[in-house]
């Protein structure tokens, strides 16, 4: 039996002892596909680290293992072109150095290949960045357009080999070589597969290259466009096509803090560049497949208003979407998250819109003469679209489910201008949320996404009302499960706590406090009691700075109602204005919890006055400084001694 994958690995100085890259190979090697089934080719770019090597030694012992030892060309292309001369694979994978290989992704992802006879067979990625909405589930006939695979640029893919020599399919050696070469293969396949069960690979988040040169980015660009028009006749397809890389690869190039960030000779350049393309071979019909914002550029870019576009970038920094959770409750063992998510400037003020006839038209934030047609800053029709869109990634693998929604676009007044907002209900039943299969255990964080008017992405914050923090017994077997908010305060979910006190950790940041006489009540909430009352827990205090004191007093756990409201643990604590030994004084104290000889850190530190006031602060907040400092710190010169 021949050898059914080749996979082909980019590498140049990752270290000889990266945790990172080793993980990597030992990934590759581990795999379930038997290795007289599977050969693995290191295209090394001339390492000096000592990688060749520890490379040639992997190879000594492995005999599905080579090495391509090439001199430095700075780059991945020319070890992937080289590779692929000698692969004697049927079906060709890539990778990087630091990504990971799941144990059986090569089995899976060859099987299904097979069964469903791709030329390209895109395997389920995990990692930082935008979320992968192509893998909503698996397909055996996917379509570039309506599974969104143009957001899945990178060689991460199964390629048959026979069908890139057929078509002569290759990195070409200019920037944008990778998402040229996957665009070419996309649009030339006759069938293309998504296997989207489990997770095939850990995608390493990549590093930031330097300034890019505006020529050689436009080089790519056009290279690009030509492999477009090559595969796809005339008409919306193409358009489509082309004005998805118009605003991927040149139009957000024009805003953002890297573009700010610039220096003026390479704004005026990148501008130049990508004006003459745009006048050259971007007809001005794509620009109404752009959002609305993007739209505002291609127009002063087509008209050669480079300072007026850079009033518009900087008018617009800040501009993000903006989460709001109105409700969380239990129905059963599904969790019910009410939202209401909107568009909002860098001060938190709602976007708005001009109202004329019934129409809905965009208003960009700094004054430009004539800068769209009224047809082009007309969005009505995307704001009627909008929609949310939830989902949950494993903050440990980086995998995303989408989670379902209801969502409704609501209008409102706003002084001379109209807010569009979209409000609904995000549902996550814990048993089924990954695509059918329970979730694994964990905390997965709850992420909203808007489409339409002006398409963002954000996480939700923690909000000033109190939230049902109540946890169930989900799905089989039963495991606890429990919404909360993350250490940097933001929503998600855990799947199964590693213990008790971790489950009460969790939802600590609403944790409270009750002054009686020379006392106080330290009270926090439990998002589930066993029947058993669970084990003992004490709460354990200890200063933070000055002496390090610390102390130790017992804590009551009071059940809640399973699902509709959480439990809550009260401890009793003395407070003395002097302090003193077995109470509380002035500072700040850090909470935790003990239970059998263990301690678990709490989210929120109380903070004591001089007075005997004892206040909540979240973790990582900087405490008030005390009176003492206050005065202090006006003396001259000391800042210096402190």
């Amino acid at each position: 039996m021949g050898v059914k994958v080749s996979v082909v690995v980019s590498v140049c100085d990752p270290g000889p002892a990266d945790d990172a890259f080793d993980a990597c190979v030992r990934s590759l090697l581990e795999q379930s596909l038997p290795a007289e089934q599977y050969e693995v080719i290191f295209a090394d770019d001339g390492s000096t680290d000592g990688t060749r090597e520890q490379l040639d030694t992997v190879a000594g012992v492995r005999e599905n293992v080579r090495v391509l030892h090439l001199d430095h060309s700075g780059g991945p292309t020319r070890g992937r072109n080289v590779a692929l001369s000698v692969a004697r694979g049927d079906y060709v994978y890539f990778m990087n150095q630091y990504d990971r290989l799941e144990h059986s992704a090569l089995q899976n992802m060859y099987g299904m290949a097979m069964r469903s006879g791709a030329d390209v067979l895109v395997g389920r990625l995990a990692g930082e960045g935008t979320p992968l909405s192509a893998f909503t589930g698996s397909r055996e006939r996917a379509d570039v357009l309506r599974d969104r695979l143009l957001g899945l640029p990178t060689a991460h893919k199964l390629f048959r080999m026979g069908f890139l020599a057929e078509n002569q399919i290759r990195f070409p050696d200019r920037p944008l070589a990778e998402q040229a070469f996957v665009t070419h293969a996309y649009l030339a396949a006759r069938a293309i597969a998504i296997h989207a069960g489990q997770i095939c690979c850990q995608v390493a988040t990549p590093q930031e290259d330097g300034q890019e040169d505006p020529a050689a980015l436009v080089a790519g660009l056009r290279t690009i466009l030509d492999i477009v028009e090559a595969y796809t006749p005339p008409g919306q397809r193409r358009d489509r096509i082309q004005a998805h890389w118009f605003r991927v690869l040149g139009l957000r190039r024009l805003g953002g803090a890297r573009f700010e960030a610039a220096g003026d000779h390479h704004r005026t350049v990148l501008f130049a560049r990508l004006r003459e393309l745009v006048q050259e071979r971007v007809p001005a019909r794509l620009d109404a497949y752009l959002p609305v914002h993007l739209r505002a550029r291609a127009a002063l870019l087509r008209a050669d208003r480079q300072e007026e576009l850079a009033r518009l970038a900087a008018a617009s920094r800040g501009t993000r979407l903006r989460a709001e959770l109105q409700e969380v409750r239990w129905d059963q063992s599904v969790l019910t998250m009410d939202l209401a998510v909107e568009i909002v400037d860098a001060g938190g003020a709602p976007l708005r819109f001009h109202a004329e006839n019934g129409r809905l038209y965009w208003m960009p934030p700094t004054p430009i003469e004539g800068l769209l047609a009224p047809e082009m800053a007309d969005v009505t029709e995307a704001a009627r679209r909008a929609r949310m869109e939830v989902y949950i990634r494993d903050a440990q693998t980086g995998v995303v489910y989408f989670l379902p929604v209801t969502s409704t676009v609501q209008h409102g007044r706003d002084g001379d201008g109209v807010r569009v907002w979209a409000a609904g209900q995000a549902r996550l039943d814990v048993g089924s949320a990954a695509l059918g299969r329970p979730l694994r255990p964990g905390l997965w964080e709850v992420h909203v996404r808007m489409r339409g008017v002006h398409p963002a992405r954000t996480r939700v914050a923690r909000a000033e009302a109190p939230m049902n923090c109540a946890g169930v017994l989900a799905d089989y077997p039963r495991r606890l499960v429990m919404p909360c908010w993350s250490g940097k305060g933001e929503l998600s979910v855990c799947v199964e706590p590693q213990s008790f006190p971790e489950s009460i950790a969790l939802v600590s940041p609403r944790a409270s406090v009750t002054h009686s006489d020379d006392d106080v009540y330290v009270v926090v909430p439990v998002p589930y009691v066993p029947p058993s009352g669970g084990p003992a827990v004490e709460l354990v205090l200890r200063q933070m700075g000055g002496r390090g004191r610390g102390m130790t007093v017992p804590a009551l756990v009071e059940p809640g109602v399973p699902g509709r409201l959480a439990g809550q643990l009260i401890a009793k604590v003395p407070v003395r204005r002097l302090g003193g030994e077995g109470c509380l004084g002035p500072g700040a104290w850090r909470p935790g919890l003990r239970t059998e000889g263990k301690d678990v850190d709490l989210r929120f530190t109380l903070e004591v006055g001089f007075r005997g006031h004892v206040r909540v602060r979240p973790a990582g907040t900087r405490p008030t400084p005390s009176l003492f400092r206050r005065i202090a710190a006006r003396i001259p010169g000391y800042a210096a001694l402190s």
